[in-house]
């Protein structure tokens, strides 16, 4: 469960984890007062360790914080004393996020990207850079982009997603994905009790299949494109990397080859890596060799997984997604 500083009390959370809440992802963002306000948020620095006394009170040991860097008149040292506050606390796990400002917001309206007192580009990497030195040195595994967990505690729900794995949501707008499907359930209270009460009136026999049912969902169908673009984004944000040997499953022995033409310049330039069955980087000089052979060969058959590295190629991720795409042979 997502909870913020200041919502909730000891018995609150106490109710919560007796209904089977397992783990508590805190919103903190920062442990500075002044950038607490700068970013709007409506809790203080007393409420969140109010709320951390509450968490480790309850013996809740799975539990994480959420962080955010680049916010207004941000420095490097205030962003490390941030991390260095965070890593004494022990969290099970913590979240790190780059400030994003969306247009037609209040932020979006106060602050302009790169323009003072919001950090450049080069400074927002340098945050990210620290980010991933701190927490790794601390012992935490940086197994997803923007994400940091001891072993055995990397987020369950948030891996299926980052997998493309079917998954239910449940709540306003919640978001479901199976069968091929993306469904949104509706957004506004009064259509959503009407989906429940629909839901409640019908068998379990035919309900699923109802169109009036349906009806109550904006729903998509992927195309083998989406499909294809979905796997390699979502793939690409997991340190693992993406699996060539599902593409293969899923897509083609064909469309791995050319990705794995596409990623070379970026296996080149340092910023992506080959990994081979027994989890050895391949040597850019070998990859590249297996690729300028007219058949694929046993060297290009044993690279598994292609993966960006940490921090340089994840600080790159969007660029190179892009590229990705607009090379891609299906359309």
């Amino acid at each position: 469960m997502e909870m913020d500083p200041g919502t909730f009390d000891k018995q609150t959370l106490k109710q919560f984890l007796g209904l089977g809440v397992n783990r508590v992802s805190l919103g903190v963002q920062s442990f500075n007062e002044d950038f607490l306000k700068a970013c709007g948020r409506s809790h203080g620095l007393q409420d969140v360790y109010e709320a951390l006394d509450i968490i480790t009170g309850l013996n809740v040991s799975n539990w994480s914080l959420d962080l955010i860097s680049s916010l207004p008149h941000q420095t490097l040292e205030h962003w490390e004393e941030c991390l260095r506050e965070a890593i004494g606390l022990s969290p099970a796990h913590v979240s790190v996020y780059d400030l994003q400002i969306e247009e037609g917001t209040k932020f979006g309206v106060w602050y302009k990207p790169g323009h003072h007192p919001l950090p450049d580009e080069d400074k927002s990497a340098s945050f990210y850079r620290l980010a991933s030195s701190l927490l790794r040195e601390a012992g935490y595994e940086h197994y997803e982009i923007s994400n940091y967990a001891k072993p055995g505690f990397q987020c369950r729900h948030n891996m299926v997603y980052w997998k493309n794995q079917p998954y239910y949501g449940f709540g306003l707008g919640a978001t479901s994905y199976f069968n091929g499907k993306r469904f949104s359930r509706p957004r506004k209270l009064k259509g959503y009790a009407d989906f429940v009460e629909l839901c409640i009136n019908q068998s379990s026999d035919n309900f699923s299949a109802n169109e009036e049912y349906l009806s109550f969902y904006s729903n998509t169908v992927e195309s083998v494109e989406d499909r294809v673009c979905d796997t390699i984004m979502l793939s690409l944000r997991l340190a693992s990397g993406l699996n060539l040997n599902e593409l293969s499953k899923n897509f083609g022995h064909e469309l791995r080859v050319h990705i794995c033409k596409s990623f070379l310049p970026f296996i080149n330039s340092g910023h992506a890596v080959a990994v081979d069955s027994k989890f050895k980087t391949v040597p850019p000089d070998t990859f590249s060799t297996a690729l300028s052979e007219q058949s694929a060969s046993k060297v290009l058959k044993d690279v598994i997984f292609i993966r960006l590295t940490d921090p340089d190629g994840f600080l790159l991720s969007n660029e190179i997604i892009s590229s990705l795409f607009t090379d891609l042979p299906i359309k």
